[in-house]
């Protein structure tokens, strides 16, 4: 087919949808829906991924966490529950070991509840609800880089001498001492107890973009200051920061070795206790984002399909409302290829026009978006679902082509 034959093509298609406005919508508006499906959701999936890489990145990419069970994306066992814990000589064991740059053991008390701790601190009238509580030893600032918004952690000498001394995460300092105040040297209560104020943290960025991080609800204290508080917690949970990403494995591999053989596991038993990192959030939220994508694929499968169904509807009737049209092209020398690509290049750009309306209304939704849920629009999705339109065109335009170009001419010259 020639260069003219396809603008003549484009623009009969045109035509078509100026002659027939209602008709058109409606028929494209199945591919619109579908585009629209395809870029929102995308976007929303692009963007909380891009938060979620950068949240996960702030917990430390060359750190590894040890603790008796696994807690990410597993539901434990009674045999976990039970489980003998891991103790402040395991963490210290752990920091002998070669390529281990720093080891914080840590002890925290939260009685979940929705994501919240339980405990409430109290400054004069004020009040800061569902605050979980952490003890953490000094070297925790060497595994963690935390942002001392003021003050300063505590110390080796606050560690040795159980000093009564704690450092707010934002949240909580904020609830206790608004923006004005300074709280360095304040005393707060907590759980009947008096604690100074030495420093508080820099607001955390919130795993999705948006709303609270439950992380900036947390009093920290010295382990030793945390046993006051709760003797009976003594679940620690190790953080360990190695030297190298490259390193990883074989950390992993010592601190397995090492830990089987302090808790005397049994060559042929499963070992009795967890080692993950930051990777092991990574693969929750690919698997939680794969079956959104799944989600996102089947709705707008849906959308697409109706539009493709509606784009053979029009196309047939065009064929039959054209048929006289048809057999003077024949007539005067088309041939059914000439005929076929017509018809076929009509549909495609019908469906062309509904993908391109649904790339304008799916990249508005999705900027609106941006200021609920994190939301980034993605040039592949648009390249893909632009395609996607394209080729629904070009499938469901075939029949009603095919039609059209083995109309016999003496027939649809006759036709009324």
């Amino acid at each position: 087919m020639k260069i003219g034959d396809q603008k003549e093509a484009v623009k009969m298609a045109f035509d078509q949808l100026r002659a027939n406005k209602m008709r058109s919508g409606l028929t494209i508006l199945g591919i619109v829906i579908g585009v629209v499906t395809v870029i929102a959701i995308s976007s929303v999936i692009n963007g909380l991924n891009s938060n979620v890489s950068a949240w996960v990145e702030t917990m430390g990419t060359n750190v590894l966490w040890v603790f008796r069970f696994p807690v990410i994306g597993v539901r434990p066992t009674t045999e976990m529950l039970t489980r003998k814990q891991l103790t402040r000589d395991d963490a210290d064991a752990i920091a002998q070991l070669p390529h281990v740059a720093a080891v914080s053991p840590g002890l925290q008390y939260t009685n979940h509840q929705f994501g919240q701790g339980s405990v409430t601190a109290k400054y004069g009238q004020h009040k800061s609800e569902n605050v979980s509580l952490e003890g953490d030893t000094p070297s925790v600032t060497q595994v963690y880089d935390f942002d001392i918004a003021a003050g300063r952690y505590f110390t080796e000498q606050d560690e040795e001498r159980a000093a009564d001394v704690t450092v707010l995460g934002h949240d909580t300092a904020e609830d206790l001492f608004g923006a004005a105040e300074n709280p360095i040297g304040k005393e707060v209560q907590i759980e009947g107890r008096t604690f100074t104020v030495v420093g508080t943290l820099e607001k955390r960025k919130a795993p999705f973009g948006g709303g609270k991080n439950p992380d900036d609800n947390f009093a920290y204290f010295p382990v030793s200051t945390f046993h006051k508080l709760h003797p009976e917690v003594l679940d620690y949970w190790i953080s360990v920061k190695f030297d190298d990403q490259k390193n990883k494995q074989l950390v992993t591999d010592e601190i397995q070795e090492l830990l089987r053989r302090r808790r005397k596991v049994r060559n042929e038993a499963e070992d009795n206790f967890a080692i993950f990192g930051s990777d092991s959030l990574t693969r929750l939220w690919t698997q939680i984002t794969g079956s959104l994508f799944l989600l996102m694929f089947g709705l707008s499968a849906v959308g697409l399909m109706v539009g493709g169904v509606g784009v053979m509807n029009i196309m047939l009737v065009s064929v039959t409302e054209r048929t006289r049209e048809i057999g003077v092209r024949k007539a005067i020398g088309a041939t059914k290829r000439i005929i076929l690509t017509q018809f076929t290049l009509e549909a495609v750009t019908l469906c062309a026009l509904g993908g391109l309306i649904g790339i304008l209304v799916g990249s508005g939704l999705a900027f609106g978006l941006k200021y609920i849920l994190s939301s980034s629009v993605s040039v592949f999705w648009v390249i893909a679902a632009f395609l996607c339109s394209c080729a629904i065109g070009l499938v469901f335009g075939i029949y009603p082509a095919w039609k059209a170009a083995n109309l016999n001419p003496i027939d649809a010259l006759r036709y009324e």
